[in-house]
This record gives structure tokens, C-alpha cells and sequence, in this order.
């Protein structure tokens, strides 16, 4: 079932939103050779409980797995749900940063890929085509449009420039959920799928490899790789649909 979010909500959802994207702003500027995916967690959950929020990821389980830490830190072939660790971060990676907490009840979740330190051109470019792929993805979430508009546009994005979209992973609804009906893949059809509605909230998160889209899970049960070693990267907004078009609640 679909929840639609009052204006109020909305409002509250917004505030939790800000701490996420207030948390990875720092996180983006702390990420350098030698820090470790540990660290930034920490940094994290310290950033979280100073702002009264609680984290979302943290204790989260799916399928009798519990994840251990605030932050899912994915570096290079990592697509998603990386688990922080020792590993230290080395010139010319890129690292996926997704964060999310609990607000006044409601959650908030986002998340950026960046260089660390200097990074190929061809990483610089994955980055820039998967945020992209985000912003033409968010054009769409207008009242009375489709879920497959919104695939179609970043999938369209993602393929121009020989990228390929996982599908393995989907963004989704949120609210007093992390994850809340509709699922909402980052490929589809235009004119096709779930109708939108006025107070409908979307994390919307592409998650674009430079080769091809089948993923493999690592041994820790969480992180997803690509399957074929390529570079992927991965943008994620929390997203309002409002009568005036859409609101993009984790946006600084």
C-alpha cells in the first residue's frame, strides 16, 4: 500500500532529509587517500546522534541479516551496501557514500559517489552521467505521470553514453519506512507503470556500472559488486511529488 504524505509530513520529512545531506556534505569533504571507510562511519553516526536523529542503516535487517554500521561505503566495483572496515582509501578511487536516519519518525536517505583524491576521466565521467541520469530521473515525478517515465529517463541517460542500469536494485517509497511501496526501477518503458499522485515520496537512486548491469553479492551477505569488475557509481535523492512539480527533499 501506497502512503501519501500530508504537507505536514512532508515538511518533517524535509528536516530529517537536510541532516542526511548536512552529514554527507562533510563526509564528501573528509573523503581523502588514507582515511578509512571505518572513520567516515564514525564521523557519521557522531554527526547523526549530535543531531538529535537516529541512524537508519544501522541494525537494519533484511532476510535474518543484520547490517552493522550507519554508512554504506562502496568503492570502485562495490554498486551498493558496502560495509565500512579497515580499508583505507587510495588516489584515483571513487567511493558511493549512502546515508540515511530517523527524524521525528520519519526517515531520510540520499547518497553520492566522489574521487578520491585525482580519478580517471572515465570515472569522472561514470560519476557525472549517474548524477545526470538522477536529475532527468526527479524531471518526471510530476502529478499524473508514470513510474516508467521516470525509468525510461535515466535508463535513457545511462545507455546514451554506454552505461549500462542495474536492475538487480530498485529506489523506493519512504516515509516512516526506509523502504516503502512503490518499488521504483531506474529503467521502464515511458507511459507505462504506477500512476503518480500528488504526496507521493520516492527515494530515487540510479546505480549505473560502466559495463554491464548483472551484479554479484560479495560473502558478507550486503555488498553488491558489478559482476564484471567495472567502475559503477551511484546518486540517490529522497523526493517529494507536489501539485507545483517535484521537491527534492535531501537537497541542500
Amino acid at each position: 500500500m501506497i502512503s501519501l504524505k500530508s504537507a505536514r509530513e512532508i515538511e518533517v520529512m524535509r528536516r530529517a532529509n537536510i541532516i542526511v545531506a548536512e552529514i554527507l556534505q562533510e563526509l564528501k569533504q573528509r573523503v581523502a587517500p588514507g582515511i578509512t571507510t571505518l572513520e567516515l562511519d564514525a564521523v557519521a553516526e557522531d554527526l547523526t546522534l549530535k543531531k538529535k536523529a537516529i541512524p537508519a542503516f544501522k541494525g537494519y535487517a533484511v532476510g535474518g541479516r543484520i547490517f552493522p554500521c550507519c554508512l554504506c561505503v562502496s568503492i570502485n566495483e562495490e554498486i551498493v551496501h558496502g560495509i565500512p572496515s579497515a580499508r583505507a582509501l587510495r588516489e584515483g578511487d571513487i567511493v558511493g557514500l549512502d546515508f540515511g536516519v530517523v527524524y521525528e519518525g520519519f526517515y531520510g536517505d540520499s547518497a553520492v559517489t566522489v574521487g578520491v583524491g585525482n580519478v580517471s576521466e572515465q570515472a569522472r565521467r561514470l560519476m557525472a552521467v549517474t548524477e545526470l541520469s538522477l536529475h532527468k530521473g526527479i524531471e518526471q515525478l510530476q502529478v499524473g505521470k508514470r513510474l516508467g517515465d521516470l525509468g525510461a529517463a535515466v535508463q535513457g541517460v545511462a545507455e546514451s553514453a554506454g552505461y549500462s542500469v542495474v536492475r538487480a536494485f530498485v529506489g523506493h517509497g519512504i516515509g516512516k519506512k526506509l523502504h516503502e511501496e512503490p518499488p521504483v526501477p531506474n529503467y521502464g518503458e515511458p507511459d507505462r507503470g504506477l500512476r503518480l499522485k500528488e504526496g507521493m515520496v520516492l527515494a530515487i537512486e540510479p546505480m549505473v556500472n560502466a559495463g554491464n548491469y548483472e551484479v554479484e553479492i560479495k560473502e558478507d551477505g550486503w555488498t553488491a559488486v558489478t559482476k564484471d569488475g567495472s567502475l559503477a557509481a551511484h546518486f540517490e535523492h529522497s523526493v517529494a511529488i507536489t501539485k507545483n512539480g517535484p521537491y527534492i527533499l535531501s537537497q541542500l
